[in-house]
C-alpha cells in the first residue's frame, strides 16, 4: 500500500482519534477522567440499543463473583495504558457497551477470529459482547439466512446508520471485478457489501491478517487479488487488529476505548492500535535471557529445546514483530505460540507468510527487518547481524558471550 494512502487514511483520525502521549502529566490524567466521567454519564442516559441484558447478571450466571471482574477491568485498564484510577470508569464502561451497536461481517475468512472471540476469556467476555453489546448483525452466529438475513441487516443500517461500529474479518477479493467472493440471495460482490456498509458506519475496525494486510489469501501468487480492507475502503476511520487469528482482549479494548472515550485509539502508521501493538514480540518474551545469552535451539528437539532456548534460530519472527502476545496470551492467558515451543511467524505484519511464514532465522532471508534494533548497547550491533543476508546469529552469541565476561571481568 502506497505511503501517501496510510498517511490519507491516518489524517481522518486526527480530529477523532484520542491522543496518547509519552509524558503524560497529572493535569492530562485529570482531563482525560472529567471526559471520559462525562462520556459515561452521557450514555447512561441513553437507553440501550439492542439487550437490555446487565453485566452483573451475566457475570453472576457465569460463576464470575466482583473481585474476579474488578480484575479484569484492573489488567484491561493497564492494556489500554491507562492508570490505574481508571479502573472504575473500564468496569462501568463494559456495563455500557450495549449502547454501541456492532455490525460484524465476515468476507474471504476462515473465521478464525469469531471463533477466537467465542473461546474469549475473563470474565466470559465473549458473553459480555454477545449478551451485552448490540450485536446488530453477525452472519455467522445468527439464525436468520438469505432473504431473512438480508432484512435484519437492513434494518440495523437503516436504525443506526452513522452510530454502528462495522467490524469486517477477511480479505477483500479484486479479481475478476470481485466476483471470486459473492454473498447472500442477491449476490453482493465483497466488495459492494464492504463499501455499501462502511459507508454509512461510524468507523470500520477491520479484524485479523486477512482483514487488514489479505493475510493468507494475499500470498504470492495471489490468485484473487485480495486486499486488506483499509486499501478498499475510502474516507472513514479505520482501525487494524492484525494476527491470525487476533487475540480478543485487543477486539474488547477498541470497543471499550470507543464506549469509555467516545474517541478511537492511537494507532501507529500501520493503523494498528499502539496500546496492543506498541510492543515488540521480543521484547517481552519470556525466552529473552536465552537471547541475550546466546544460548540457542539448534534443531527440534535437542537438549536448548528441552531447556526452553530461544527460537530465533529456528525461525522466529519475534524481534520484527509488533504485538502484545506475549503479554495477554491466549487462552484466558494460559499461553502462547513461543511458550509451547513455536517461533512466532509475524502474522501481525504485512505480508508474513511470504516474508515471515517459515523455520530459519531473517537473517538468512535477504529481507531487512522493520524495526530500529533488537536493543542497545551488544544487541543494536546484534540487529546488523539477524537482518543481514547469510550472516547467521553466532556472531552476535558470541559477541554477546563476550560482552558478559567482559562485565564479569569488571565487576571483579
Amino acid at each position: 500500500m502506497p505511503g501517501d494512502r496510510i498517511e490519507s487514511i491516518k489524517s481522518l483520525f486526527t480530529a477523532k482519534s484520542a491522543k496518547v502521549e509519552t509524558n503524560k502529566g497529572e493535569q492530562y490524567y485529570q482531563k482525560l477522567y472529567a471526559q471520559c466521567r462525562a462520556r459515561l454519564d452521557k450514555l447512561k442516559s441513553m437507553a440501550p440499543v439492542g439487550s437490555n441484558i446487565k453485566i452483573k447478571e451475566v457475570i453472576e450466571e457465569e460463576g464470575v463473583n466482583r473481585r474476579d471482574f474488578l480484575k479484569w477491568a484492573s489488567a484491561t485498564t493497564a492494556m489500554l495504558m491507562l492508570p490505574a484510577s481508571f479502573t472504575p470508569l473500564v468496569a462501568e464502561a463494559a456495563t455500557l457497551m450495549n449502547r454501541v451497536p456492532v455490525i460484524w461481517i465476515e468476507l474471504q475468512d476462515c473465521a478464525g477470529n469469531s471463533e477466537a472471540l467465542l473461546r474469549s476469556d475473563g470474565p466470559k467476555i465473549d458473553e459480555i459482547l454477545l449478551d451485552i453489546i448490540s450485536l446488530e448483525f453477525h452472519e455467522t452466529l445468527m439464525a436468520p439466512s438469505g432473504h431473512q438475513a438480508e432484512k435484519q441487516l437492513e434494518d440495523a443500517v437503516k436504525t443506526f446508520k452513522g452510530k454502528y461500529i462495522l467490524f469486517v474479518e477477511g480479505s477483500v477479493p479484486m479479481g475478476i471485478d470481485g466476483h471470486f467472493g459473492t454473498i447472500g440471495a442477491k449476490a453482493e460482490t465483497f466488495i459492494e457489501h464492504l463499501t455499501k456498509l462502511a459507508n454509512d458506519a461510524a468507523a470500520v475496525v477491520a479484524v485479523g491478517s486477512c482483514a487488514t494486510f489479505g493475510g493468507v489469501p494475499a500470498a504470492a501468487p495471489n490468485p484473487t487479488d485480495a486486499k486488506g480492507v483499509m486499501e478498499v475502503v475510502q474516507g472513514k476511520p479505520i482501525v487494524n487488529i492484525p494476527a491470525c487469528p487476533a487475540n480478543p482482549s485487543n477486539m474488547v479494548g477498541v470497543l471499550l476505548h470507543y464506549v469509555l472515550t467516545g474517541q478511537l485509539p492511537e494507532l501507529d502508521s500501520l493503523l494498528r492500535p499502539k496500546f496492543a501493538f506498541g510492543y515488540r514480540i521480543h521484547d517481552n518474551c519470556e525466552r529473552r535471557a536465552h537471547f541475550d545469552a546466546g544460548e540457542f535451539v539448534e534443531e527440534w528437539g535437542d537438549e536448548g529445546a528441552k531447556n526452553n532456548f530461544c527460537l530465533y534460530k529456528m525461525g522466529c519472527k519475534g524481534p520484527m514483530t509488533f504485538n502484545n502476545c506475549s503479554i495477554i496470551r491466549y487462552n484466558e492467558g494460559v499461553n502462547w505460540p513461543v511458550g509451547v515451543g513455536r517461533g512466532c511467524i509475524g502474522c501481525s505484519e504485512p505480508d508474513f507468510w511470504d516474508k515471515y511464514a517459515y523455520e530459519r532465522p531473517m537473517a538468512n532471508a535477504n529481507i531487512k527487518a522493520p524495526t530500529g534494533g533488537v536493543e542497545k548497547s551488544v544487541d543494536e550491533f546484534g540487529l546488523g547481524l539477524l537482518t543481514a543476508a547469510g550472516i547467521g546469529i553466532g556472531i552476535h552469541a558470541a559477541a554477546s558471550a563476550i560482552a558478559g565476561k567482559k562485565d564479569n571481568q569488571g565487576e571483579a
